[in-house]
This record gives structure tokens, sequence and C-alpha cells, in this order.
């Protein structure tokens, strides 16, 4: 055979070789090896030999691309020998290897072999611990894989999860575990296990399950109460479950508390203390909880309440026949309810309360109370207490109401009397709020008048008084009282008139009669001529004597009764035996005397 022949050449000495010269190539190519298993990552080496006269040997990869060396693929070629190193092979290098020889004809052979990579078993970023939360569907992520692909199966406790009795277990398509509506109680380490039946292969990797529970607050206590301005302290108490433990924190109008004088916090923040409390400490607290599952937050409520306090009253000023509001303004906690006393008389007045005349209301509203006053009278004016009350306690205060008026004339007196040389006081006696200017006039000229010495003013008190020493007569007639202040202007006229003496008694009778007395009555003159009568007199003689005695009256009855003193001589009787129409023995006489007043009680 040529083939024999050809090898037979190459097994004897060069000038047998060169005697032979066929027309058919004389190049065999041969691999090493013609299949090989390599797992990834794995490094290989395939030997090409080309016997013959190769004037090339080249190597092609499954792709029919002509491969050229580099550092992870190499080529290295001795001689008629090329040799192919893979190193840290992947899947992608499996196929088809050729090892293609070339003479110096250009004919070729080759040979090839077949590169088959398998994936040993891999896990790939396997996390470990895992978490999720209560409640939702978890799904348990382990990732390997393999050539084959592998056989995944999960184990909880030793025991496959697909032959527990609960249908919330279940491995997906993906080889990942899924625990629907998973709870605490799925917590623990679950092993991932990966098997490659052909290989006889086996790896696994545990994974720790961590169920986290989001917090639940306990609130043992919601509502606390507390009185301002007594150096109270409330301890609000908040608890919380879950997993991981929660972080407590307290919130005041959105606000997060932090521990300082006002505030105290103890036992992981679980107690919150509000110290010395006042007012505005009233209202809500939050306590929020939170961990990596979630948050919860609940609220609890300080009713502070505060003794009544009066902000408002103030004292006010208001004209007769106007109208006036006092208001009393209070705070506290509860809203204290307002009344109102008027100190005059004592009377209260609370809230939709009226006065009997309907002069007087009250109305209020959430801690106002407004006392309205219409057709000011004087009577309104003087003390009004108003007092704050709740089941607290309670606080008063006072104000004045000061009602302002034109001026007013206290006496009704204004005729006066006197004579020539006696000084007479008229007085102007003026009530006014504010108080009022008084000047006298005479025909509108201001008195006293310059160069006057008989007119003389003076004031006393409240009162004008107009001094008047009359030198004739015109001195006598009317004078005018002026009192002015900014609510308006009023005049009183007086009139001085001349004094006269008293008519005199008459109808004198006597009632009485003995040797020694008399009793007699007469009627009152018809005048006292301007001046108050002061008393009666009697002038009373014997008819046998030239003297008259004169018997005054104590005061200004219309009787008077005489004692006439009888000497001790014989004497005939004074009065003859009753009856006696007239006595004929006396001669009577009755004069009536006037005083005057330099100063008249004024009225």
């Amino acid at each position: 055979l040529q083939c024999s022949q050809v090898v037979c050449s190459l097994c004897g000495t060069e000038r047998s070789l060169q005697a032979l010269h066929l027309p058919l190539s004389l190049l065999q190519v041969t691999i090493s090896l013609s299949k090989v298993e390599l797992s990834v990552g794995e490094s290989k080496f395939f030997t090409c030999t080309a016997i013959g006269e190769p004037e090339s040997i080249d190597w092609y990869n499954p792709q029919g691309e002509k491969i050229i060396s580099t550092q992870r693929v190499m080529l290295q070629k001795e001689g008629v020998r090329s040799r192919l190193t893979i190193y840290n092979a992947n899947i992608e290098d499996a196929g088809i290897y050729r090892c293609q020889a070339t003479d110096a004809k250009g004919q070729t052979q080759e040979a090839t072999v077949v590169l088959e990579i398998y994936q040993k078993l891999t896990f790939r970023e396997v996390v470990s611990p895992q978490e999720f939360k209560q409640g939702e569907d978890a799904e348990v992520v382990c990732r390997v894989s393999s050539s084959p692909a592998p056989a995944v199966s999960w184990l909880y406790h030793n025991e496959e999860v697909t032959t527990i009795p609960d249908n919330r277990f279940a491995v997906l398509a993906n080889n990942n575990l899924q625990i629907l509506n998973i709870n605490k109680s799925d917590e623990g380490i679950y092993r991932c296990e990966g098997r490659v039946e052909a290989r006889g292969e086996i790896d696994f990797r545990d994974i720790i399950v961590i169920v986290n529970v989001p917090p639940a607050i306990m609130m043992p206590q919601k509502s606390f109460n507390a009185t301002a301005e007594r150096g109270e302290e409330m301890t609000l108490t908040c608890k919380a479950s879950g997993s991981p433990d929660p972080t407590i924190s307290w919130f005041r109008n959105g606000k997060l508390i932090e521990e300082n004088e006002k505030y105290i916090l103890k036992g992981s923040n679980t107690e919150l203390t509000v110290r010395n409390i006042i007012n505005k400490d009233g209202g809500s607290y939050v306590c929020k909880a939170t961990n990596k599952a979630g948050e919860d937050q609940k609220q609890a409520f300080l009713q502070v309440f505060v003794q009544p306090h009066i902000l408002q009253l103030k004292n006010e000023t208001t004209s007769e026949n106007g109208h006036v509001t006092l208001v009393c303004e209070a705070e506290g906690e509860p809203v204290p309810e307002i009344t109102w006393k008027r100190a005059i008389d004592g009377v209260m007045f609370s809230e939709g309360d009226k006065s009997p005349d309907g002069r007087i209301e009250v109305k209020g509203q959430h801690g106002r109370s407004s006392l309205h006053i219409r057709d000011v009278k004087l009577s309104d004016s003087g003390r009004y207490d108003c007092e704050a009350a709740s089941r607290i306690g309670g606080h008063q205060r006072s104000m004045h109401l000061d009602i302002e008026y034109a001026p007013k004339f206290v006496s009704n007196q204004t005729m006066y009397y006197s004579w020539e040389g006696n000084p007479i006081n008229i007085s102007c006696d003026v009530t006014a709020n504010p108080p009022a200017s008084i000047h006298w006039r005479r025909e509108k000229l201001l008195l006293p008048a310059k160069n006057t010495t008989h007119l003389k003013t003076h004031s006393v008190g409240r009162k004008m008084i107009l001094e008047i020493a009359p030198t004739s007569d015109n001195d006598f007639g009317r004078y005018n009282c002026t009192a002015t202040n900014r609510i308006g202007t009023r005049f009183q006229e007086y009139i001085l008139e001349l004094a006269d003496v008293p008519s005199s008694p008459h109808g004198v009778k006597i009632i009485e009669l003995s040797q020694t007395t008399a009793k007699i009555s007469f009627n009152k003159p018809e005048s006292h001529g301007g001046v108050p009568i002061h008393h009666y007199q009697v002038d009373v003689k014997e008819v046998a004597s030239e003297t008259w005695k004169i018997v005054r009256s104590h005061g200004v009855q219309s009787e008077l009764f005489i004692s006439i003193y009888i000497s001790s001589s014989p004497i005939p009787p004074l009065f003859p035996s009753l009856p006696l129409p007239n006595p004929p023995y006396t001669h009577t006489h009755t004069h009536t005397h006037t005083h005057t007043q330099s100063f008249p009680r004024p009225f």
C-alpha cells in the first residue's frame, strides 16, 4: 500500500525517502485527546502533532475563528507540535476545536477535539441573614448553578420544607424558597442544598431567616389630669413590642422631646415625666415606636386645669343717661363662669340676667362677660365686683364705674331776705361730675365786681357763697349762679328781698283767768316780713299802773300763759271773777319779734 510505503519511507533512510515522490499529501495531524470534560474555572492544554512537512499549524475555535494567542488562551509551537492551553475555562469555551496543518503546497490536514465544559455546583452571592417583615410573602433567595442544572431542595430543622404539612412553603422555579404570610415562628436557619446526580455532586448553604415584627404600642393610660401652678408633675407611660426592639421617642407639637429641666425620660424612653406643670403643658403627647419593620404611634392627652384668673377688668366712666359696657375677661381650665356683683346693694348678675327695669343686661361667652347698662343713672355708679369661678377655684377683682353728669343744684331755697346793713350769705350748692366751676353774676356782671366791698364770694366745699351786706335798695333783686363742667352748664336764679317787720297778731283772746295768771291765745300774723318769727311778746300792766310788764313766749306757739306777781299788801284782785268776757282791769298788748340768721341753714 502507498500508505505503508510512506510509513516505511519515514522509518527508512533519507535516500529511500527521497526516492519516493508521491502525488498525494503525506501530512497526518493528530490531537492528544479527542474529547475532554472540563469544569468551569479549570485549565487544560491540548497538543496537536503534524506528521509530514507542515509549513504551519493553526488552531480554530468552535466559532471557526482562528485562535490568536492571548493571556488566557495561549498557543505554543514546538517543531511539528502546537500546544493549545486554555486557562480558567468558562462555559463559552465549550465546543469543537480544530488543529489544521498546512504544507508547502497549501495542502491541509486537520484533527479535532471536543471540549465539554461543565459547571460545578456554584452558590453566588448567597446573603445571610435575610430579613423579612411579618405578614408579607417572603422569598428566601439562593442562587445556585451547575451544568447540568442542579436539583435544589430546602431543609428546615433537618426536614425538607416540601414535606412540612403547611402549604405556605414552596420552592419556586428559580430555586428560591417562598414562605407565604411569614411570621415570627418561621424564623430560623434554612438550608439550600444543590445536587448534580450525574456526578454525585452535592453542596449547600445555610441561610438565617429573620422575621421582623412592626412595633405595637401599649399605652395603659391615655388621659391625664393635672392642675397648673401647683408644682405638680405627671408621668406618661408608653411601652412597645416588636422585633427588633423598637426605639421609643416622644413628640410634642411635632417636635422631638429631649430631656431637660421640664422633661425627664426613663426606661429607654418608656416613661415621660412632665415637671412643674403649667397651663401651656396641656395637650397631646405623641409616643412613636420605630424599628426596621415599621413604626407605630399613639397619643396621650394631658388635661391641665387652671385656676380662674381675671385678665381684664378696668374702671369705666360714662355720662348720665348714656350707655356703658363693663367687661370682665378671665382665663382658666375649665373655662370659668363669670358673675357680677353691684357693691352698693349686693345685687348679683350672671350671664343672661336682666334687671327688672331692663336697663342692665349681662352677655358672655367663653371666659368673657359684658355688663351692659343703658339709660345710665347716678345710682348706677360705684364699685362692681367681677368673680370668675370654676370647680378648680375662683378669682375676684373690682372696678369702679364713674358717672359724669351736668351740674345739679342741691337746694331749692332761692328766696332770701335782709335789710340795709344786715349781711346775708346766699349759698349756691352744686353737685357735678367732674366738679363744676361756679360763678355769681348779676345782670351778666361777674361778681364780685371791682371797687365793691359789700359783695364777696368764697367757696366752701361744693358751695359758692355770695356774701352781701346791703347798703342800698340797689343791692336787692335777682342774682344768678352759673355752674359749668364739660357735660353741660346750668344756672339758678336767687332773689334777695328787703325784709319787713312782721304784721301784728290778731284775734287775741283770754281763755283762762285767775287772780294771778292768765292764758291768752291769738292768731299768727299774716306776714313774717321775710324773716322767721323768733318769739312773741306780750305787754301787760295793771289798770292803775303806768308800768308795762313784758312777757315773752318760749317759741312761736300761739298760746301764752301769763303769771302776774301780786304784792303782799292788800290789793284788790287783778281780775274779777269769771266769767268776764273782756277783763276791764288790764290793758294787754301783743307784739311779735323776729330774728335773723346771718347764715341761713342750707337745704
